[in-house]
């Protein structure tokens, strides 16, 4: 019997390390929860699909119910060139008529079994092997005619009339993975060719989707300058739509109009990620920062009074800075019993920053303390948030004057409006507990 050894212990890969480490409270809130992802048939043409399959199967195996809808838009338009028809559109949408439904239900058939087909691998040394997907369709969709829009008769287009969510929660329940072609029947029996990304939109309001993910030939929205935007909330995002709709690129805008109505129907968050990019989704979910832009229907970030339940995030955010001397060490007790005197920044579900005021009423004063900022979001804002938060309780107290006491970080509180002062103007109380030792210099501030 041959036995392997291993001569010296394997290098570590710190950044593999962190970032599994990083990942894996995004890991434990995403379990069970239900993301629909829509995407393009252009996905099949640019050679992305297999990179989007392994990580939908790997978004499975962490247990993410998952609904996906394609598109077929590319693979319809070379079967009409094939029969020799010419596609046509108004505003956008496309006329189908008879002709065009029959390229419509080949291209939208082929390309669902092409999908299929690609879930349904398992090679060894992929990322697929192991993965055994059960993927489930049916007759979700009723569907009805969009009728005749400024004159012109859009025949067999349509759009959702109906989503039977039910049966896909059943599925869903079932561990299955729901792909969905955006083709409908009618209660007549017609079948009408429907937009993949209202159907995906539909899909999530009715199945209270907790994200809605579209995939496009795109890195995201982006500002009146160019400039990609990483999170909007959908207020924002609906100006952008009205007045700088032309900024954004062609597979951002026509996915726009359903993001918004989703966002404001209660879907937790609505994601563009570019369907070009390896491993959009996995960036994106599993990184503090992300990749694309996310669309809230409030604001990312909140700043709020602290709550017991943040204790541990408070203790994880310090205990660095409390092991290099920045700050004074301050144990769990301690930090319960004064959790009242604490802010926190929560950056989507993660407390990201904290701060906390103890005021000295007799002497009308207050001191800002326990001032940290995760290091990955201290380009963020969040200290000049939190000082301005901490500022503001203090002149609720009706206190005149906020002090804080540093040994690193004098400048950056003296470009914020604070003037360094001797000891002695410190209130009696905090005086007579300052420590010699640390030498730290004591600022203030007239509120």
């Amino acid at each position: 019997m041959t036995l392997e050894t291993r001569s010296t212990q394997p290098d570590t890969d710190a950044r593999l390390v962190a970032w599994v480490r990083q990942a894996a409270p995004y890991i434990h809130a995403f379990r069970g929860r239900t993301f629909v992802i829509a995407f393009g048939g252009e996905v099949l043409e640019t050679g992305a699909a297999q990179a989007l399959i392994h990580d939908i199967a790997l978004l499975d195996s962490m247990g993410i119910r998952l609904v996906l809808v394609h598109g077929a838009r590319p693979q319809i338009d070379a079967e009409m060139q094939a029969r020799g028809l010419t596609p046509k559109f108004h505003n956008g949408v496309r006329i189908t008529d008879a002709n065009a439904l029959e390229c419509v239900k080949r291209a939208m058939g082929v390309t669902r079994i092409e999908f299929e087909a690609l879930l349904s691998q398992g090679l060894p040394n992929t990322p697929m092997a192991g993965a055994f997907l059960r993927v489930t369709g049916g007759n979700f969709i009723t569907a009805r005619p969009v009728g005749v829009v400024d004159g012109v008769d859009h025949q067999y287009t349509g759009a959702v009339r109906k989503v039977i969510a039910e049966e896909i929660q059943a599925d869903l329940a079932q561990e299955n993975v729901v792909l969905i072609t955006p083709i409908g029947a009618s209660p007549t029996g017609e079948i009408f060719n429907l937009a993949w990304e209202e159907v995906a939109e539909a899909v999530a309001i009715a199945i209270k989707a907790d994200k809605l993910i579209y995939l496009c030939a795109a890195p995201g929205m982006v500002n009146a300058k160019g400039a990609l935007i990483d999170a909007v909330t959908v207020d924002d995002a609906q100006k952008l739509f009205s007045r700088h709709l032309k900024t954004q690129a062609p597979d951002i805008a026509r996915v726009l109009p359903s993001a918004l109505r989703a966002c404001r129907s209660d879907v937790g968050r609505v994601h563009f990620l570019d369907a070009r990019a390896d491993g959009a989704m996995l960036m994106e979910f599993f990184t503090r920062d992300g990749v694309g832009t996310v669309m809230t229907s409030a604001p990312l970030a909140v700043l709020r009074d602290a709550t017991i339940d943040d204790v541990v995030a408070i203790l994880g955010l310090i205990e660095p800075l409390e092991a290099d001397g920045t700050l004074v060490k301050r144990g769990r007790e301690r930090l319960e019993m004064e959790i009242n005197r604490f802010s926190v920044v929560e950056h989507d579900g993660v407390i990201v920053g904290c701060a906390a005021v103890y005021p000295f009423a007799t002497e009308k004063s207050a001191e800002l303390a326990c001032l940290a900022v995760m290091p990955d979001f201290r380009r963020s804002g969040y200290g000049d948030q939190l000082c301005g938060h901490i500022e503001a309780r203090a002149k609720k107290m009706k206190l005149k004057h906020l002090f804080v006491l540093t040994t690193r970080t004098a400048h950056w509180f003296i470009e914020r409006g604070f003037v360094e002062t001797s000891i002695d103007t410190l209130p009696t109380a905090r005086r007579e507990l300052y420590n010699l030792q640390r030498r730290s210099k004591v600022l203030v501030k007239t509120l």
